[in-house]
């Protein structure tokens, strides 16, 4: 049984298209009228690849025409101001993300363009965190150089693989020596983090092949590594059409290179530091997760506080006060509606009191391992154990597994709880909660 990753709470998939741009609109201006705004977090998407990944589930349009781009930038330029027509120009922003789709699609004057557009419009913090996804057979180390003179000074490599049966099997072809060379130079340009992706559970991998791969990007030494489950859905994403079920490793297979990973890493020096992400010990990951101050967003895991996100482009997905918005995933729609000046909002939701209690319960969960009940009656005026009175009783079969311990202080994730945090972290989500019967969660483990 699959869970969710739990980016956000209520999860995307609760998203109604009751609430829209007039909803949406309101807890702008109620932002507008703060006297003084907490600093925002930015994510820009860009959808287009010249070559589609047959495993990719994002929001992505395949074409060779980059000159696409510029109309695009265009559009997410009119979007900003849409935001910064309500809120002010100004506004400060701690992090910043732009992701796809392949980022670096877009050709050095679009990037450009594009920046400077954002750095008119807002007001990046002194040590505000700026990064961009990138496809490393699109880029050399000229292009990481542009980026990094951009402002840019974080990078995520998709590498996915390296073993070359598997990069045939999902139509993405890169040599080892290149992503090396990228890495040397991400390095030599004094990029603060360096990331590189990957996924488990692809056509043809095994065990064995995928701790080469994992030793491969060992050898790397990225600041962070992620390491993705593949989720094969070939009925919503028509690419993944294109593998074959076949080809795919069984369950039992996933589990193994999963396990590998975090025995192989850790052997490396890196931190695990929860769901599929590892860190180097001195990377700032680590040390917000030493120091029980991890957060997560819709950009992941993240050391930056619990904040407000503007999302541009389609199909992004922000954030304002207790209400989430999701833009119109359509191209054409999503275009439309901000050459008319309207906010693309498609749909999205507000908040209950509830909902943002068990936001609190589940992120606490899900980034530090723990649901401090002293920290749920401070600031929810709430006695922990009668509101989560059933969910509790429910915990005690994770509790007879070993995977956490139940006192009067809350509840703490064991050393194997920490691998299990998002099933535990689902017993206090309340739509899954309600659809579940009573035993099905261990199944998720």
């Amino acid at each position: 049984m699959a869970g969710p990753r739990y980016t956000s709470y209520p999860t995307a998939d609760r998203f109604v298209e009751a609430f829209g741009a007039p909803e949406y609109g309101q807890w702008l201006d109620h932002r507008a009228q703060s006297p003084v705004p907490t600093p925002l977090s930015l994510y820009v998407h860009i959808p287009f690849c010249q070559s589609v990944c047959w495993y990719c589930a994002c929001n992505k349009i395949g074409t060779r025409d980059r000159s696409r781009g510029d109309v695009y930038v265009d559009d997410l330029l009119r979007e900003l101001a849409l935001y910064t027509d309500r809120i002010g120009t100004g506004q400060p922003v701690s992090q910043m993300h732009w992701g796809g789709g392949t980022p670096t699609f877009l050709m050095p004057p679009a990037l450009e363009r594009l920046m400077q557009g954002i750095e008119r419009a807002v007001r990046f913090t002194p040590q505000a965190e700026r990064s961009i996804e990138v496809d490393p057979r699109s880029v050399d180390s000229a292009d990481l150089h542009r980026l990094r003179a951009l402002g840019f000074n974080r990078l995520s490599f998709g590498v996915q693989d390296f073993d070359p049966t598997v990069q045939q099997a999902v139509h993405r072809v890169q040599s080892t020596q290149q992503v090396f060379e990228l890495t040397r130079a991400a390095h030599a340009l004094a990029f603060e983090s360096v990331n590189v992706d990957l996924i488990h559970g692809l056509p043809h991998q095994t065990p064995a092949r995928f701790a080469q791969t994992l030793d491969t990007v060992a050898e790397l030494r990225p600041d962070r590594i992620a390491v993705y489950g593949y989720a094969h859905l070939p009925q919503r994403f028509k690419p993944q059409r294109r593998i074959h079920e076949a080809d795919l490793p069984s369950a039992g297979d996933k589990l193994a290179m999963m396990r590998s990973a975090i025995e192989r890493l850790g052997a490396h020096g890196y931190v695990h530091i929860g769901l599929d992400h590892f860190a180097l010990p001195d990377d700032a990951l680590a040390i917000a997760q030493r120091m029980g101050v991890l957060h997560r967003n819709f950009m992941g895991y993240t050391t930056q506080p619990d904040c407000d996100m503007i999302g541009l482009g389609v199909s992004a997905i922000g954030r304002i006060g207790p209400s989430y918005g999701q833009n119109a995933r359509m191209l054409e729609t999503w275009q439309a509606s901000v050459r008319a000046g309207v906010l693309p909002i498609e749909r999205g939701c507000e908040l209950s009191r509830d909902d943002m209690l068990r936001r609190f319960v589940i992120m606490s969960m899900m980034c530090n391992g723990t649901i401090p009940f002293a920290a749920v009656e401070r600031d929810y005026l709430v006695s922990a154990q009668q509101v989560f009175r059933d969910e509790l009783e429910r915990l005690r079969e994770f509790e007879a597994l070993g995977l956490v311990r139940i006192d009067a202080d809350g509840v703490t994730a064991t050393t194997l709880g920490r691998f299990f945090v998002r099933p535990i972290a689902m017993l206090f989500d309340r739509a899954l909660r309600s659809a579940l019967p009573r035993g099905q969660y261990s199944r998720v483990l």
